[in-house]
């Protein structure tokens, strides 16, 4: 259902009632919306994609009873880029969050404002990592369009350090996923109080490294360390000292999924509250994750790669959403969707105008929610910027650097300290290096993949035939040499738009 809907039940009301009253029935129609996200969380580590130990009841009820998305991609293989790209509906080389730690721009329209017009209040809830969250940074939630929000600048454990609308951080006593689904109530019940419709980010900290547990939750599990007694060891953050250790599969396979049990469960209280508040019918409830599962937790998958790499364990992500006012009956989906497209997306269904002064990377899906979206219209781009090829030393800061100074701390230590510091940095100008790193065209049969050589006549580049082989085993770029230059040249074009963007290009008057 579009805003074009609401608009209708606006003329019909004004005929028998006030403007005012009538203002209100349209606001009162407007969709609710909840984007929740998982950190690290891989494809393949729900009940429902079939994992042989992860118990996750509520994503699996979801996904019987919703929109399954089974090709679902985050836009980047990593947290803080795929981050910006839900923000924004952009990829996130076009304003330099090339990796974690790099901060987006203040001048990125996001969805957030765009939301805020159609008059909707807005809260972010847990790990925000495009910026700090402290208060006078150009990039925090409020400054990027949230109302309300409780936040951290990475991510977070047990007992989590959170800043309330940009205050010192504070201890929020329990398990993390629980204490983000009781303040995001908290922020709903305020929503409905003052009669607006609401969008509540909620970004957990779950199930990234290092790994904890409830006591309950840990029991689920407690027969993996004997199971894999006899695999190696993997390399992760210790709890205790904030420095790498290696731990044994099993164990650490354990915690691993205890934190997403709990999460999973937090999504189950917030659902239950929506039914109980009689929300549930016209509230978008939308699930994923940032990207493919870590080495540290990896197990078993049938994607090729993992967290880092351009292939689809990579960046494929498990996606449901629920909206039963819409989504009435079960619906699975095989099309081409990436994280680009929320933005777009959830503009198309708030009749939301979209920013026409930049380039947007993202389509909107509303036909695929309306099950009537068999194949994606447009490619997805995928592109790990080779950022460390030039150094930045002397290129001025876009942001002033104190302010791109973290508050929240973490336990994962860098350099020996506790919380985050950002950057992001000025592109004057464009040179050939420029197009190197890992980068990805994704059509709706073929993914080219190609990486770097010694130089830049010997790249690696792969073609594979989706439709037939989604583990990418099949290497057939040497027998279809026309298909894999029409690629090339697509992803380059993009690029090139890509670079423009990642100048300033975009902010121009």
């Amino acid at each position: 259902m579009s805003r074009a809907t609401f608009t209708y039940l606006f003329i019909v009301v004004c005929t028998v009632t006030t403007l005012s009253a009538c203002e209100a029935e349209v606001e009162q129609q407007l969709p609710n919306i909840i984007l929740l996200m998982g950190d690290d969380h891989g494809w393949e580590e729900t009940g429902y994609n079939g994992h042989p130990h992860v118990q996750t009841p509520v994503l699996d009820e979801m996904a019987a009873s919703g929109l399954r998305l089974d090709r679902f991609y985050a836009a980047h293989p990593s947290c803080s880029p795929t981050r910006g790209s839900i923000l924004t509906g952009r990829h996130p080389n076009r304003y330099g969050t090339f990796t974690p730690n790099n901060s987006m721009r203040p001048e990125e329209i996001t969805i957030g404002h765009l939301l805020g017009e159609a008059g909707y209040t807005r809260g972010h809830f847990g790990k925000w990592h495009v910026g700090t969250v402290k208060a006078g940074s150009p990039l925090n939630p409020g400054a990027m369009g949230f109302d309300e929000w409780l936040s951290h600048d990475n991510f977070f454990e047990l007992n989590p350090s959170l800043s309330h609308n940009g205050g010192p951080p504070e201890v929020y006593p329990g398990e993390s996923s629980e204490v983000l689904v009781d303040k995001t109530i908290q922020f709903i019940e305020k929503a409905i109080a003052d009669e607006k419709p609401f969008l509540a980010v909620v970004w957990f900290g779950s199930p990234h490294e290092p790994y904890s547990g409830l006591t309950d939750d840990l029991l689920l599990y407690d027969d993996l360390p004997e199971r894999y007694a006899d695999r190696d060891s993997v390399r992760l953050t210790s709890n205790e000292t904030g420095l790498p250790v290696r731990r044994a599969l099993g164990e650490v396979l354990r915690e691993r999924y205890a934190e997403i049990t709990a999460m999973d469960r937090s999504i189950g209280t917030l659902r239950d509250f929506l039914k109980s508040s009689g929300l549930r019918e016209n509230t978008i409830v939308w699930y994923s994750s940032d990207n493919g599962t870590p080495s540290s937790g990896y197990l078993t998958s049938p994607l090729r790669g993992m967290k880092g790499q351009m292939y689809d364990g990579g960046v494929r992500v498990p996606t449901v959403i629920e909206w039963p006012a819409v989504i009435s009956e079960p619906a699975t989906s095989s099309a081409n969707a990436v994280t680009t497209d929320i933005l777009p997306t959830l503009a198309a269904l708030t009749d939301s105008r979209l920013p026409d002064e930049r380039p947007l990377d993202g389509i909107s899906f509303v036909p695929l929610i309306e099950n009537s979206l068999q194949e994606r219209s447009d490619p997805i781009f995928f592109w790990d910027f080779r950022s460390s090829h030039k150094s930045l030393s002397n290129t001025e800061p876009w942001i002033e650097p104190a302010l791109q100074e973290g508050t929240t701390p973490l336990v994962k230590l860098m350099n020996g300290v506790a919380t985050r510091t950002f950057t992001n940095f000025h592109y004057p100008e464009i040179s050939p290096t420029d197009y190197l790193g890992p980068r990805v065209m994704l059509g709706n049969r073929y993914k080219l993949v190609i990486h770097d050589g010694q130089t830049a006549d010997d790249a690696q580049v792969e073609l594979f035939d989706m439709t037939v082989d989604p583990a990418e085993s099949i290497n057939i770029a040497a027998s279809h040499p026309e298909i894999v230059e029409t690629m090339q040249n697509e992803l380059r074009n993009w690029q090139s738009s890509v670079l423009e963007s990642l100048t300033g290009g975009d902010y121009k008057e």
